[in-house]
């Protein structure tokens, strides 16, 4: 049995502290062989808030994964860093960034969905870009046969049934290649509420998985991470909340090696 931990947008800067000794309690408690976290560690990229969360990461104990979320780079009113330096501050996560994990019968892909600029004036929802989308296909027919591929990308690619919104430009197309090429779920955050939520394209499959926040911005449910739990090439997903029953969603292989709700 693998089990890993899903978490994201913490907002150091905006995190709830409360929130996050529950989440180190968990780690510490279950042990979980990875964590995935799906971006925004920070709240407006600055070097401290980077600094807090790599410690935090770190301290956790565990292999971390980290995708980079729309705060996690520089605001508008820092246009010129954000333009031409959005990454300078990266140095205390640089390590974790897209790491790979070794974890046997699964393959965790990176799918950039943040933009420096955009031809909108909402620079926070997400973007899919041609190369972002070349590297996570090439990534996932890299990956060992039979394995389970989850993309880790910070913007769900299709809204999905929260109030919060992503309106990921290229995300449908985008979820209908990594569809046809054998992806299983995509691991997203940004609206901060979970979902768990399956999209048929061309009779495959994928799981549309989001994480809610362990920071104060929590919209409409309470602070939150994903469990994952990975036994037999099959796997489960179960919202963790801070004060409610757990949300439980079962996905299971079918014969044609999708998934099947």
């Amino acid at each position: 049995m693998i089990k890993l931990f899903h978490v994201s947008d913490v907002h150091f800067g905006a995190e709830d502290p409360d929130a996050i000794r529950w989440f180190d309690a968990c780690v510490a408690d279950e042990k979980p062989d990875a964590v995935v976290m799906t971006g925004d560690l920070t709240m407006r990229a600055t070097r401290a808030e980077f600094q807090a969360g790599g410690d935090w990461l770190r301290s956790l104990g565990v292999p971390v994964t980290l995708e980079v979320g729309n705060h996690d780079i520089p605001y508008y009113w820092d246009p010129f860093r954000r333009l031409f330096a959005p990454y300078q501050r990266y140095s205390a996560i640089e390590e974790m960034i897209e790491e790979p994990l070794d974890i046997p019968g699964v393959t965790i892909v990176p799918l950039k969905t943040t933009a420096r600029a955009q031809w909108r004036l909402n620079w926070s929802k997400g973007r899919v870009s041609n190369g972002s989308l070349r590297r996570a296909l090439a990534m996932i027919a890299a990956a060992p046969p039979g394995n389970l591929i989850f993309i880790a990308a910070h913007h769900p690619l299709i809204d999905g049934p929260t109030r919060g919104t992503a309106k990921t430009r290229y995300g449908d197309a985008a979820l209908t290649q990594l569809a046809a090429a054998g992806a299983h779920a995509v691991l997203s955050g940004h609206v901060h509420d979970p979902f768990d939520v399956p999209i048929d394209r061309n009779g495959w499959t994928v799981r549309m998985i989001g994480a809610g926040t362990l920071s104060r911005r929590t919209r409409h449910s309470p602070p939150a991470f994903n469990e994952i739990v990975v036994t037999d090439g099959k796997f489960e997903t179960l919202a963790r909340t801070m004060d409610d029953a757990p949300i439980q969603s079962i996905s299971e292989t079918n014969d044609a090696g999708g998934l099947k709700a």
